[in-house]
């Protein structure tokens, strides 16, 4: 889902990245020391797995663990999403410098998003809890690139084969996978340390 440079517009550009800093302010207002090893470890985690791309038009497809990030890192999911999309921008030339703004939101709303409604979820089990926020987190973040792209340009959603048709279609099976492998991951992990998930998750299963 990274958008590469040149596709958006400039109002588009300077908006997105406004909104980035905003979210960027929020995500890192009140980090603590103990904090930093979890933030870490998961970005690094979205470093690799965002480097498997396939790449459809202006943007691309691959795993994005917005679901996850939410869940485990809650408010701080920003912050690690945005370490690892602008290493990789530098890096790798992997989405691009003027889009960073408007990737970091495309991943970062959704990973916030499922730690707003986590709470929604009280008594769901883990699975189901991953499952929904894997798949919840790629379907906002498509809505939020289809957007994004008409607000840019509306010729990217004219026609039977347009650009957005194809990443919608594209993105739907991802969203499935993700949700599983969400699901088992949160799963897993809570099994094993619940301590990192948000604390959201553990005083709602504490017995």
């Amino acid at each position: 889902m990274h958008i590469a440079d040149g596709v958006l517009s400039l109002t588009v550009a300077l908006a997105t990245t406004a909104g980035a800093v905003g979210v960027l302010a929020y995500s890192i207002k009140g980090v603590k020391e103990e904090d930093i090893p979890k933030i870490s470890l998961l970005t690094g985690a979205f470093f690799v797995s965002s480097l498997i791309n396939i790449p459809i038009g202006p943007t691309s497809v691959h795993p994005l663990l917005g679901g996850f990030l939410g869940l485990v890192l809650g408010r701080r999911a920003p912050l690690g999403i945005f370490i690892g999309l602008l290493l990789q921008a530098v890096l790798f030339q992997h989405g691009g410098i003027t889009t960073l703004g408007a990737n970091t939101l495309l991943m970062s709303l959704p990973a916030l998003l499922i730690y707003w409604l986590s709470p929604l979820g009280r008594g769901m089990p883990m699975f189901a809890k991953g499952f929904s926020a894997g798949f919840l987190a790629i379907g906002s973040g498509v809505l939020l690139l289809v957007v994004f792209l008409l607000l840019s340009d509306a010729r990217y959603g004219e026609g039977a084969f347009s650009v957005i048709r194809m990443v919608m279609m594209a993105y739907l099976p991802l969203a499935l996978l993700e949700g599983v492998l969400t699901g088992f991951a949160v799963k897993h992990l809570y099994a094993m340390r619940p301590t990192l998930l948000t604390e959201v998750i553990q005083k709602e299963h504490e017995p």
